[in-house]
C-alpha cells in the first residue's frame, strides 16, 4: 500500500474542467485529442513561453494565447511536442489576434500525440479559469484529508473494540457507498459488504470481474492489495465507486491498512477468513432464511463449482474443521467446510455428475477419526441443497442423542424412531407425554438420574441384560434390583413390549429435549 496523503494529489479530468460554468463562457471546442479527455488535471499553468515544457512536471492544463508562436509553424509543432514530452494534461488556446482560427499545424501535432487541444472562441480571462480550477483542487484536497481521517478514526475504533471483520467491511461500504469485496489471491470471495441487491449483482458477474481483477482500474473498480512483510494474501475491491478515482484509491488504501491491522491483532490468517466465508454461506443454507437462489452467486464466487453438479450435504459430529478441509484437499473433492453450533461441522461436497457420491462420501468418512458423519441424499438441484443440509443436521442431532452401532456414514434411514422423535421434540404433546411417562424417575434428581442412565442403556441394547450390566460395570443381580426399582417407580412392566416401547419413546423425547 503506497498511496498516502503525502503522495496523493487531487485531480479533475479535462472533461470536467470543460464543463465548468466559467469555462463554458469562453465557448470551448475540442479540436484534437478528444479520446483523451479523461486525463487528470493536477494543476493549471498560464504560459506564453515557447519552451514551457521544461517548466512542467506532468498533469498540467496549459493556457496560452500563442502570441509567441504566430507565424512559425516549426515552433508551433515543437510547442505541442514539448507539452507531450512533459506529460501535460491538455493545452487550451485562446483565439484572438495571434490565432483567429485553430492553427492546423498545432491541431495535427496534438492529434498525433494524443494531447487534448481546446480552443476558446470568445475572449476569456485566464485568471478566472485558474482561480476556479485551483480552488476546486484545494477543496478536494481538504475533503480528502477529512475523509481519510474520518475513515481511519472509525476503523481504528472498531478494531480497538474487537469488532469482527464483517463490521469493518460494513463501515467501509458505508463510507464508499458501493459494494466492497475481499478476495484471496485466487480471486475467491472471502467477504462482502454493501447493499444486498448491489452485492448480489457484483457476485452474479463475478467470474468476469475476477478475470479483470488483476488488470487496470476503471469505471469505479478500485482495488488495494492486502499483505505485509513482503507477502501478499488478498485484495479489497471497491466495486463501482462513484467518486473520483484518486479519492477511491485513498479509501481503498485506508481500508486495506485497517484489514491488515485487524488480521495482525486477531492473529487471523487468510484461511480463517475463508472459513468465515464458508460458515456464513452454510449457516444461511442450513437456516433457510435466505432463499437458495440468492445464495448461488455467493457459492460460485467462493469457488464452489455449481454448474451441473451433484451436491452432498454432510454434518460431522466432533470434527475439526481444519482436518475436514485437509481431507477434502487430499481427496481432491471440491467443497465448503464450516463449523456450526453444538460441536457440529457442516460440509457441502460438489461432485461431477458422473462421480459416485456414495463411494466418495465413504472414502471421506474413512479418513476421519472418532467422528460420526451424517449425510443427506445427494441433490442435483441447488434449490434442494438447504433441505439436504437440514436433513443432515437432523441426522447428526439424532445420532448425538445416543444411538449405538451405527455405520460410518449415517443417513436418515439409520436413525429410525430416534430421528422422528428428534423432529417432534418441541411439540407440547410430546413433551407432556415424556414427563408423564418418566415422572417417577424425573421427580428424584438423586437416584433418579442413575436409574435413567440404566434404563437408557437397557432399552438401547434391545433389553439385553447381560450387555447392560457389562456397560454399567455391575453384576447381574445388582442390575435386576435396579430394573425392579425402575419398574416400580414408573409403574410399568418392561417385559411387556408395548409398555417398554412407550417408555422408550418417552425417554427418546426427554433426551431430545435436553439435547
Amino acid at each position: 500500500m503506497t498511496t498516502t496523503l503525502d503522495h496523493w494529489e487531487p485531480a479533475l479530468s479535462v472533461r470536467q474542467v470543460l464543463t465548468l460554468e466559467r469555462v463554458l463562457a469562453g465557448e470551448p471546442e475540442v479540436v484534437a485529442g478528444a479520446a483523451q479527455l479523461d486525463r487528470a488535471v493536477r494543476w493549471v499553468h498560464v504560459a506564453e513561453a515557447a519552451d514551457v515544457g521544461v517548466m512542467l512536471s506532468g498533469g498540467e492544463m496549459v493556457l496560452t494565447t500563442g502570441v509567441l508562436l504566430a507565424g512559425d509553424e516549426g515552433a508551433q509543432a515543437e510547442y505541442i511536442q514539448s507539452l507531450h514530452r512533459a506529460e501535460a494534461a491538455a493545452v487550451v488556446l485562446g483565439l484572438g489576434r495571434a490565432f483567429p482560427a485553430p492553427p492546423d499545424v498545432m491541431r495535427r501535432a496534438a492529434e498525433r500525440c494524443g494531447l487534448p487541444m481546446v480552443v476558446l472562441h470568445r475572449p476569456f480571462p485566464f485568471a478566472e479559469l485558474t482561480e476556479e480550477v485551483q480552488s476546486r483542487l484545494v477543496r478536494r484536497k481538504f475533503a480528502a484529508v477529512s475523509l481519510s481521517e474520518a475513515v481511519r478514526t472509525s476503523l481504528t475504533g472498531l478494531i480497538t473494540a474487537g469488532a469482527p471483520l464483517q463490521r469493518l467491511l460494513d463501515d467501509i461500504a458505508h463510507h464508499s457507498a458501493c459494494p466492497v469485496v475481499v478476495t484471496n489471491l485466487a480471486h475467491r470471495v472471502l467477504a462482502t459488504a454493501g447493499e444486498r441487491p448491489a452485492v448480489d449483482d457484483v457476485l452474479r458477474d463475478w467470474e468476469r470481474i475476477a478475470r479483470q481483477a488483476g488488470g487496470s482500474e476503471g469505471d469505479g473498480w478500485i482495488r488495494a492489495e492486502l499483505g505485509g512483510r513482503g507477502e501478499r494474501w488478498g485484495q479489497i475491491l471497491l466495486c463501482g465507486y462513484r467518486g473520483d478515482t484518486a479519492t477511491g484509491r485513498l479509501l481503498a488504501d485506508r481500508a486495506a491498512e485497517a484489514l491488515v491491522l485487524h488480521r495482525m491483532l486477531a492473529g487471523n490468517s487468510a484461511h480463517t477468513w475463508e472459513e468465515q466465508s464458508a460458515q456464513s454461506l452454510l449457516t444461511d443454507l442450513v437456516s433457510g432464511v435466505v432463499p437458495a437462489r440468492q445464495l448461488l452467486p455467493r457459492a460460485r464466487a467462493a469457488g464452489l463449482p455449481v454448474n451441473r453438479r451433484t451436491f452432498v450435504p454432510l454434518v460431522v459430529r466432533d470434527g475439526d474443521p481444519a482436518e475436514l478441509d485437509r481431507v477434502l484437499r487430499l481427496l481432491g473433492l471440491p467443497g465448503l467446510v464450516a463449523e456450526l453450533a453444538d460441536g457440529a461441522t457442516a460440509v457441502l461436497l460438489s461432485l461431477a455428475r458422473d462421480q459416485d457420491a456414495a463411494v466418495l462420501t465413504a472414502n471421506f468418512a474413512a479418513r476421519l477419526t472418532q467422528t460420526v458423519v451424517a449425510a443427506a441424499d445427494p441433490r442435483t438441484a441447488w434449490d434442494d441443497v438447504p433441505a439436504g443440509m437440514r436433513e443432515a443436521r437432523h441426522v447428526a442431532d439424532a445420532v448425538a442423542s445416543g444411538a449405538l452401532d451405527l455405520p460410518a456414514v449415517v443417513r436418515l434411514k439409520d436413525v429410525h424412531l430416534r430421528g422422528l422423535i428428534r423432529l417432534l421434540r418441541d411439540d407440547p404433546h410430546v413433551q407432556s407425554f415424556a414427563e408423564r411417562e418418566l415422572d417417577g424417575l424425573l421427580c428424584d434428581s438423586g437416584s433418579g438420574e442413575g436409574l435413567l442412565a440404566v434404563l437408557r442403556t437397557y432399552l438401547a441394547t434391545g433389553r439385553n441384560k447381560s450387555r447392560t450390566a457389562q456397560l454399567h460395570h455391575v453384576s447381574r443381580p445388582a442390575l435386576y434390583r435396579r430394573l425392579e426399582a425402575i419398574q416400580t417407580r414408573l409403574g410399568v412392566d418392561l417385559d411387556d413390549f408395548e409398555q417398554a416401547a412407550s417408555v422408550h419413546i418417552a425417554l427418546l423425547a426427554h433426551d431430545a429435549q435436553q439435547g
